[in-house]
């Protein structure tokens, strides 16, 4: 980030940084009980001609789901029991995992590769992509900067970092938050221009409740069917199976 004065700064910068690690983990112990009763109001963003135009999907379709700051492939394990619920099999249901202090680019640049081996693995020409949180970052910089759109036919960002989070000044220690802050080089080369490029059709779930995302009105991208939650939590839409069904039948629309 000697004397009791800058032993003092350091404890203040080291506590700063756990209360992140706290806030942006996706641990989902508590957070099932504010899912129950969320409730969602479409905004009345519209999908443009061209991804109105895109082949519809089946259940047959691999999802790929990208976790946010600090998260795992365990935090999606309610979001796939509702889309086995839904229709798809286990077997097309997969948990990209990538370095949460590394680097977004990087991260992208996996989940690439994680695409293509999925549709190597199910011999699909396309996969849907359900995000969340910091993993807005990674899959927007995946499907505009290295032309992943042409992969991916439907992809959901659940309170996605797509145009940053304050929140991030808390870890300006790790290049992801750096990355995450607004304003950042990176917001901009994912924001500037066409935010929802290609025939993908792209969607948002987001609410004033979050508390993480600020502002919250972040994850919103131009070109994409807008979703506002009533009041949902940060870490609350991972159990959340109202949203996550909606999720689903938009994957299968």
């Amino acid at each position: 980030m000697g004397s009791i004065r800058p032993r003092r700064r350091l404890l203040g910068a080291l506590a700063a940084t756990a209360a992140a690690f706290a806030f942006f983990s996706s641990a989902t112990t508590t957070a099932g009980a504010d899912g129950a009763s969320a409730t969602v109001a479409r905004a009345t963003t519209t999908h443009t001609a061209a991804a109105d135009a895109a082949q519809p999907l089946s259940t047959s379709t691999p999802v790929v789901f990208v976790h946010g700051y600090t998260g795992n492939a365990s935090n999606w394990t309610t979001a796939m029991a509702v889309f086995r619920a839904n229709g798809w099999a286990s077997s097309n249901l997969f948990a990209y995992e990538y370095n949460s202090y590394g680097n977004n680019i990087t991260n992208a640049q996996g989940l690439a590769s994680y695409v293509n081996t999925v549709k190597a693995r199910t011999g699909a020409s396309k996969v849907a992509i359900v995000n969340h949180s910091m993993g807005g970052l990674v899959s927007q910089y995946y499907l505009k900067v290295l032309g992943g759109n042409t992969s991916v036919s439907h992809l959901a960002s659940i309170a996605g970092a797509n145009h940053g989070t304050t929140y991030a000044g808390a870890c300006l220690i790790y290049v992801t938050c750096q990355q995450m802050y607004p304003g950042s080089s990176f917001i901009s080369q994912i924001s500037s221009g066409d935010e929802t490029p290609g025939t993908t059709r792209y969607a948002t779930w987001y609410s004033a409740c979050d508390g993480i995302i600020i502002p919250y009105t972040s994850t919103r991208l131009d070109g994409a069917t807008n979703n506002n939650v009533a009041c949902q939590t940060h870490l609350g839409y991972l159990t959340d199976t109202v949203v996550l069904g909606q999720i689903a039948r938009f994957f299968a629309s």
